[in-house]
């Protein structure tokens, strides 16, 4: 039976969430304009932008936002799924009905909720600022456990890297160009006839000394393995399945048959708590041939994709466990098989290492288990835009490690979008360059010398904010604020910023504006809040909030501000992965407010890839700025983490005046100053321990 239920969002005329979605941030009203917004998980390669149809997953949560408060709803309900929203039209009678209701027509959405099956299932939260819904909504489905720090780096993949030397290669490639990455990554090619957990013998007849031989320089390596297996009496996983009864069966009680990359394919029904088992345990070394603690995996083709199947999917009358329909729960198995997934990394370690595990299909209560991306996009320009739009869609629905294919995965991006795709998602949470085998190749030094020097600069810029990220990411286990951010959910009444598609905040500390049209040679910004200013990242010029101005911008540029009042912890050494990074010193940027009298942020270290942390190991500090002292205190641990890493480099923007003398105490620090600005270098300071200086005027 079907079921379905209204809700009228008063006071709000933007509404947002609903993924996945390759359409505008804002929901549109789509009741009498357009089909509605459907939530049914589908294999859509090369789909269309400015559009409601179904993708890859889908999560009912709605989240609503005014000047006054923000409020959400999470329509728990996995059967396929279709949203109406509708604005209402004002006439004579609802004029009067908002005469005597003291309340404007206009400033209202209509909701219109419909899923094929299941129960109505609904909870509210009530905020009232998005920081709120975000906590009330993490308590809820949970939030994306910290990931180990080479995730948040830059990943380097094809489909496919076409044997052990050419893995050899691309890895040497980016050494000698001296650009730094931390994971390469193997596509279906890489197995022996789409059999996964198996290894071509001849292309990949040493995978362990292949994987070690990364894991020495401090990389990483990332294989493919899908939901579908291959019917072949011959493969193990395929036999015990079968013999166990763990196939999802058709109407007829049989095995279901499909077809997928291996040919004639079965699927695991995820929904056995025995099939999550036995899945769980094929990741252990001794099942999983030629694999390493340093060997990670990607979950594709799981909405699930059925070649043959209506809409390339699997047929709604197959039977999973206790005799449920699919149709029940179409839009929760990819979560399911996600999950499984992530449960096997945690036994390979006995869980003791941090998982990191892609997946493509999810649904609310994913990001538990790792990483998603937007799926099989495009190299053009519509592409490059709407990935914003969709990343934040995703973000504010506490899906928030998320990325999109840098380039496009298919077609052939040329030099300028090269550029301007690793400009934009250097600034976004999961960074993978990824394309089609039938795309050219797109190692980062194929590209003309300016490209190449655009695209290594961007990734030396990544690896510098790693910190950054990686704080966030923490405090977003913590309380689910989600790193990679709508502008409006740090300046809640700013009203210019609530329909912002092209611009989006890192935390609440850096305000990121892409290049996101060909040929530009210009951007319009909105610098928000009319009491903050912002500053240029690379120049320090000032910006004052509130207002919005066209700056003017060259291939090699992408405007990105820090907000003043935050303080910014990097490291900019140039190292050739991330590991590399872990004793480096941090510079730490301090932009002061708008009265040049204060400014805070945080900084996170731990061991970078245990879960140590959760037991006290880590160090979670604040830096602070308040009229003239400089302060740095633990907020966290140590407890049994140690760490070498120092303070190399304080700079300081916004000074209305410049101070005579900096001390730590009775010790004279040495600086060196211009306009409105002043670095403090080599002070000494260690990141384990309280410090403070000093300014004397």
């Amino acid at each position: 039976m079907s079921v379905g239920m209204d809700f009228t969002l008063e006071g709000f005329t933007y509404i947002y969430g609903l993924p996945e979605h390759a359409d505008s941030f804002a929901l549109k009203p789509t009741k009498e304009k357009t089909d509605p917004y459907r939530l049914y998980n589908l294999d859509v390669f090369e789909y269309e932008t400015a559009n409601p149809m179904a993708l890859y997953g889908a999560v009912p949560f709605m989240i609503a936002h005014s000047e006054d408060r923000t409020a959400a709803l999470l329509w728990l309900n996995p059967s396929e799924t279709w949203v109406d929203v509708e604005a209402p039209a004002g006439g004579v009678l609802s004029s009067v009905v908002d005469f005597v209701s003291n309340k404007k027509h206009e400033n209202r959405r209509e909701t219109h909720w419909f899923s094929e099956t299941g129960v109505i299932d609904v909870f509210f939260m009530l905020g009232p600022k998005p920081k709120d819904v975000a906590r009330q909504y993490a308590l809820l489905t949970g939030t994306t456990p910290l990931p180990p720090l080479f995730s948040l780096a830059y990943h380097q993949c094809r489909w496919n890297y076409n044997d052990q030397d050419d893995v050899r290669s691309v890895d040497a490639g980016f050494d000698e160009h001296d650009i730094p990455y931390d994971v390469i990554w193997l596509d279906i090619e890489h197995t022996d006839g789409k059999r996964y957990f198996t290894w071509d013998p001849v292309k990949f007849s040493k995978p362990e000394d292949m994987i070690r031989n990364l894991t020495a320089k401090g990389r990483r390596m990332v294989t493919i393995i899908d939901p579908h297996i291959k019917r072949d009496a011959n493969y193990h996983v395929h036999s015990e399945a079968s013999a166990k009864g763990y196939y999802i069966k058709d109407k007829t009680g049989s095995d279901f048959e499909g077809w997928c990359w291996p040919g004639s394919s079965s699927y695991l029904d995820f929904f056995n708590p025995e099939v999550r088992d036995y899945w769980a345990s094929k990741f252990a070394l001794d099942q999983y041939k030629g694999s390493t603690e340093q060997l990670f995996t990607w979950n594709d083709m799981n909405e699930p994709s059925v070649f043959n199947g209506p809409e390339v999917t699997m047929q709604k009358d197959c039977k999973h466990v206790g005799d449920l329909e699919h149709r029940d729960v179409h839009n929760l198995y990819g979560m399911m098989f996600h999950g499984s997934t992530y449960e096997g990394h945690l036994r390979r370690s006995q869980g003791k290492l941090r998982p990191f595990v892609l997946a493509r299909s999810f649904f609310a209560g994913s990001q538990r288990y790792g990483a998603i991306w937007t799926g099989d996009n495009m190299a053009a320009w519509d592409h490059l835009r709407v990935a914003i739009p969709m990343l934040l869609s995703l973000s504010v629905s506490g899906i928030t490690f998320v990325g999109a294919d840098v380039g496009g995965f298919f077609g052939n991006p040329d030099h300028e979008m090269v550029a301007r795709w690793y400009q934009m998602a250097a600034y976004q949470p999961f960074f993978r360059g990824h394309a089609h085998h039938d795309s050219k190749r797109r190692e980062p030094w194929l590209f003309d010398e300016k490209v190449n020097t655009i695209v290594r600069d961007q990734i030396r810029m990544r690896y510098s904010m790693l910190p950054l990220w990686y704080t966030l990411f923490y405090e977003n286990e913590q309380n689910g604020q989600p790193p990679m951010r709508p502008v409006w959910w740090d300046f809640t009444d700013d009203r210019e910023s609530f329909a912002l598609d092209d611009s989006h905040l890192v935390g609440d500390r850096l305000l990121v504006r892409p290049v996101l049209t060909q040929g530009a040679t210009s951007v319009e910004i909105y610098f928000p809040g009319k009491n903050t200013v912002w500053y240029d990242f690379l120049t320090h010029q000032k910006f004052a909030g509130g207002i919005k101005l066209t700056q003017a911008v060259t291939l090699s540029s992408i405007p990105v501000f820090q907000r003043g009042g935050s303080i910014l912890f990097t490291k900019e050494r140039i190292r050739r992965c991330s590991a590399l990074q872990a004793k480096d010193p941090y510079t730490i940027t301090v932009a002061l407010d708008k009265d040049s009298t204060f400014a805070n942020g945080t900084v996170y270290i731990d061991d970078e890839l245990s879960f140590d942390y959760r037991s006290g190991g880590l160090i979670y500090a604040i830096a602070e700025y308040n009229n003239g002292v400089l302060s740095y205190q633990l907020l966290k641990g140590p407890g049994n983490f140690k760490t070498p890493a120092w303070v190399e480099r304080i700079v300081i923007v916004g000074l209305l005046k410049l101070p005579l003398m900096i001390k730590d105490g009775d010790r004279l620090l040495q600086f060196s100053k211009s306009e409105q600005t002043i670095t403090i270098r080599k002070p000494s300071f260690h990141m384990d321990s309280a410090w403070s200086v000093k300014f004397h005027y």
